[in-house]
């Protein structure tokens, strides 16, 4: 299905909980979230009948997020019976990592083909200090284990912080010279609560190519990420912009909250229940979303808050 301004919507990005066991200080707040009834959120079987629906007007791509979708306990379920709805071409997953090692191989059974796992630095404290609570030691294990399952791709995504880890953009591309995954740069979002970054936080895509101008374009693979190659590395180098040079002109996706709201766009305040609704009035309000996106999210810049009206977790990361 396409909206009003012609763009094809094919991606649905379905978080299935605000809950994480880490607290990442651009995601969400220092004591976590404040746990919603059971009843206020979507059950499995409401999840997969969002997928249905969504999938009977074109959506082909299905990324499940969070929160941290792994420590969800029926999540192989819900990622199995995903994957085996009708027009689904391909689910993808997107954790922190840390609870990867005995569900890798696991959740490529279940039908997950391609993973993208967080990890803003390779330093042991400043680790801790991005996630609060969490262990680089973990998360490495995660990506082992999430290479050794053998997944289609694995990509490792950084958010690019100013004075934190714009430091570490070479030692993090090296990645890809020697792991076959790509590394992937993320411009900070001013999301509505910002935590504790300021302006030099917020520092453009472009450093990356400043830091390393041996980077070499490569050819797009349909994402939003512009992409480079290191000589002679295994993976690419991506970087994506959502508040320098955004793309919202070829925005393809569309989210579901964890609590049944569907939402047009990430930065947008519109929101748009479904929960409780049989699969006709599922499929009624994802045309009503689809045709209804914004043109763009408006300015974001330091000074320029989103309007999500949501933290990252409560949204789907």
């Amino acid at each position: 299905m396409t909206d009003q301004y012609g763009r094809e919507i094919n991606y649905l990005r379905l978080s299935v909980t605000e809950l994480c066991n880490l607290r990442c200080r651009y995601c969400m707040p220092a004591e976590g979230v404040c746990k919603k009834r059971h009843e206020d959120m979507l059950t499995e079987d409401e999840m997969i009948r969002a997928v249905e629906a969504a999938a009977s007007l074109g959506i082909s791509k299905l990324r499940i997020t969070g929160g941290e979708p792994l420590v969800k306990k029926n999540i192989l379920s819900i990622c199995r019976r995903a994957a085996a709805v009708e027009g689904i071409e391909e689910v993808c997953l997107t954790t922190n990592g840390t609870l990867l090692p005995p569900l890798a191989k696991p959740l490529k059974e279940a039908g997950v083909r391609r993973l993208n796992i967080s990890l803003d630095t390779l330093d042991r404290d400043k680790y801790a200090y991005i996630t609060r609570i969490g262990s680089l030691d973990q998360a490495a294990e995660g990506i082992h284990a999430a290479l050794e399952a053998g997944f289609e791709k694995v990509k490792i995504n950084s958010v690019l912080i100013g004075g934190f880890n714009d430091d570490e953009i070479s030692d993090l591309s090296e990645l890809t010279r020697r792991y076959p995954l790509d590394l992937r740069f993320i411009e900070l979002m001013p999301m509505c609560a910002g935590g504790d970054f300021g302006k030099a936080s917020f520092i453009p895509y472009t450093r990356v190519l400043e830091v390393l101008p041996e980077l070499e374009p490569v050819e797009p693979d349909g994402g939003v990420a512009k992409l480079y190659r290191l000589p002679g590395a295994i993976g690419n180098v991506g970087l994506i912009s959502p508040v320098n040079a955004h793309f919202c002109g070829s925005c393809n996706r569309i989210r579901l909250t964890a609590d049944g709201k569907l939402k047009p766009c990430l930065h947008s305040a519109s929101e748009y229940g479904i929960k409780g609704l049989d699969f006709d009035g599922m499929r009624s309000v994802m045309e009503k979303v689809i045709y209804n996106k914004p043109a763009w999210h408006g300015l974001l810049d330091a000074d320029n808050r989103s309007h999500a009206g949501r933290n990252m977790n409560q949204i789907g990361g």
